[in-house]
């Protein structure tokens, strides 16, 4: 199972050059722009140097800018004509070295210069590698961009499923907050089946607060309380929950569902009390 602690993006690892040989293009204007350094990436495009130039993996110098989260450098690249949405041969796109990175201002830069924020499904997805990390800022910005909250990816899953599964519990509260599908996992694996695997009585508790159903079963016909250890605080927190739920509950979550994913905007425009707004926003 994935661990919460460096999670080993298959991608990221792919990033990484395997040998000298495949950076034996690399430029002067793609040190510059990894490291950083604004005024010599300035210069070097002052004497004509091509911001477009790639190494033989096509990972051009707006790569390593926003790999290394130097926003300043990702702007002047873009400025001077930088392909924004260029993928090198692993379809990792600037945007998804960006999240990499946890840089929300090269996040900002590039959706400014019309980075896709959700790039077509062959290339990698800037969300879920956002939510692997942790990067909450980055996660919530391409949201705001019409990101699909949703999007299941067949090695990764929906984002709340990633989130889940690196046990990232402040991406976890925010994607349910924002509307995410609580039962919407990677296949027939739900986020409350990968939570149980890694025995988070925090996430088991939210989800099963936001209307995850116990009773979905997985590929092995397994429930999320046929996973958890026997006697364990996991089995005892979904012991408490196998019992009708509340009318307040019930209530909260049939509005939550006729809203769907505007109801965090949505309730916040109806002419409700301060504190059943609360209540239904999970305050």
């Amino acid at each position: 199972m994935p661990s919460s602690s460096q999670p080993p993006s298959l991608l990221w690892l792919l990033l990484i050059p395997s040998t000298q040989d495949c950076w034996a293009d690399r430029s002067p204007l793609h040190e510059a722009a990894a490291q950083g350094r604004l005024l010599a990436l300035k210069t070097l495009i002052a004497q004509g140097i091509n911001v477009n130039l790639v190494t033989i993996n096509r990972v051009s110098s707006l790569h390593e800018a926003c790999l290394g989260g130097h926003a300043a450098c990702a702007k002047v690249l873009l400025e001077n004509g930088a392909q924004v949405n260029g993928a090198t041969v692993h379809g990792a796109t600037p945007l998804f070295n960006a999240c990499c990175s946890g840089s929300a201002e090269c996040v900002n830069v590039l959706l400014e210069f019309g980075a896709k924020a959700q790039p077509e499904m062959h290339l990698a997805s800037p969300i879920h590698e956002a939510v692997m990390r942790g990067h909450r800022e980055c996660m919530e910005i391409l949201l705001a961009n019409h990101v699909n909250i949703d999007q299941e990816l067949i090695q990764f899953g929906t984002p709340l499923y990633v989130a889940c599964s690196y046990q990232r519990v402040d991406c976890v509260k925010k994607l349910l907050e924002l509307g995410a599908n609580v039962d919407h996992g990677q296949c027939l694996d739900t986020p409350l089946h990968i939570a149980v695997r890694q025995s988070n009585v925090e996430i088991v508790r939210l989800l099963t607060d936001y209307g995850a159903n116990l009773k979905c079963r997985n590929a092995q016909g397994k429930t999320a309380l046929d996973l958890a250890a026997p006697k364990s605080s996991v089995e005892q927190a979904l012991l408490l929950c196998k019992g009708p739920p509340t009318l307040s509950q019930l209530c909260r979550l049939c509005v939550r569902k006729c809203m769907g994913q505007t109801c965090y905007q949505a309730i916040h425009q109806l002419c409700l009390p301060e504190p059943l707004q609360r209540f239904l926003l999970y305050q």
